[in-house]
């Protein structure tokens, strides 16, 4: 009911917003006569503002179109490697005829990034995969929003996304390098450790885990303490809503992503009201560049995905609540979880000091469950000044934490 009252809100606002729009290019445009009334930059930015805060945003695009490799640019297309109903593993493939000694650039080592299903779409991840690609072939899990997914392929619960990563990892091959940022932590963990215990042919030759709630029982953050104080039945009573019929996926149990979206907003309101009021000051003051950025970030941070019902509530129990990995009792489809059996694959833990959603010491806990590691094959970093986002984007990222992620894969992947 919460989700068609919330569609039914958008199609009511959408005459204001048409209004508004026209108001904001009426009042900005270079030839109408009201631009240059005294008023005319306030209720353009009002307009604009209003627009912005209250219309939809879609998923937005990689945009990675090329990279400069060696001095040179490199054409980079972005083609679908493998399709499955929840989630499509992209590959962003480059044009290496002309660049940095073609057989060098072609031997660069291959690298899954798992993005996480968490409520943003895998493109938050663009500015990593645009630094990756410089010296790596890159595939990256392009989460599908649940509410597109229809009813007829069935229930996505953890597991399912275990088996995902792990079909991934046998499509890739052996000499596969595997980068988990965030929630995917667990059950990439948790997918490696299961095709060491079988001894399977196939392993990653490394898995760099970032930021991730290994053990969300180190340092908790305010997402940690708001799974452990409310029980597993409140979530599934009051975050979990059926799919309009608008949709492919009708009717499917989901977490709305404008739920997610109120709780982003709800963990630092201040910040996002803050920001929202210097978009409207830069408008009026033509810093057409700071506006831009403004719109930039939230273009994409705005965008939301609906997550299936199972799998998050799943995540909320087994990671959050139970902790059933660090307490050595995870299991997949009846199969305990064992990442002692962990043996080849080396391991390199990244942690933000100033990460407020996953806190120091959840990451790095991955290193006292796989014993199995040789030191040698172990590496744990924290980098200084860094929040969550801070992490995989930004320019400590590109500067500090990248070089470390690329050395660390030359060195282990053979």
């Amino acid at each position: 009911m919460l989700y068609t009252l919330h569609e039914m809100s958008h199609a009511a606002l959408t005459p204001w917003q048409m209004l508004a729009s026209m108001n904001a290019s009426i009042f900005s445009h270079p030839f109408s006569p009201l631009t240059y009334s005294p008023l005319s930059r306030k209720i353009a930015a009002g307009s604009e503002l209003f627009v912005r805060v209250t219309q939809r945003y879609h998923k937005p695009e990689f945009g990675i179109h090329e990279v400069q490799i060696g001095g040179k640019a490199v054409g980079v297309s972005e083609t679908v490697a493998v399709d499955k109903p929840f989630c499509k593993l992209l590959h962003f493939r480059r044009d290496l005829g002309a660049c940095r000694g073609s057989q060098t650039a072609k031997a660069d080592p291959k690298v899954l990034l798992v993005a996480p299903l968490s409520g943003h779409h895998a493109t938050l991840l663009r500015e990593t995969v645009r630094t990756l690609l410089l010296d790596h072939d890159v595939y990256i899990t392009d989460w599908v929003d649940a509410r597109m997914v229809s009813l007829f392929h069935g229930a996505f619960h953890l597991d399912d996304y275990v088996d995902y990563v792990r079909e991934f990892i046998d499509f890739l091959g052996p000499d596969v390098n595997v980068i988990s940022v965030c929630q995917p932590t667990v059950p990439v963990l948790a997918a490696i450790s299961l095709m060491a215990d079988a001894n399977e042919r196939i392993k990653p030759r490394t898995m760099i885990m970032m930021g991730g709630p290994i053990d969300a029982r180190r340092s908790p953050t305010a997402v940690n303490n708001l799974a452990t104080k409310k029980p597993h039945s409140w979530f599934k009573s009051n975050v979990i809503q059926r799919v309009p019929a608008k949709y492919p996926g009708f009717m499917r149990q989901v977490y709305p992503g404008f739920l997610q979206h109120m709780g982003f907003v709800a963990m630092n309101p201040s910040r996002h009201a803050d920001a929202h009021r210097d978009f409207y000051n830069h408008l009026i003051e033509g810093d057409g560049s700071s506006a831009a950025s403004h719109r930039a970030f939230y273009d994409e941070y705005n965008a939301v995905l609906d997550m299936p019902a199972e799998y998050y509530l799943d995540t909320i129990k087994t990671v959050f609540q139970d902790f059933s990995l660090p307490n050595g009792r995870m299991q997949v489809r009846g199969q305990l979880v064992r990442p002692q059996a962990i043996s080849k694959t080396a391991l390199l833990t990244i942690e933000g000091e100033l990460d407020d959603i996953s806190g120091n010491g959840q990451t790095k806990a991955a290193h006292a469950l796989c014993t199995g590691i040789p030191a040698k094959k172990r590496e744990h970093y924290l980098a200084p000044g860094v929040g969550h986002y801070g992490i995989f984007s930004g320019r400590r990222y590109r500067e500090i934490i990248y070089p470390r992620i690329r050395d660390f894969i030359r060195r282990h992947a053979g």
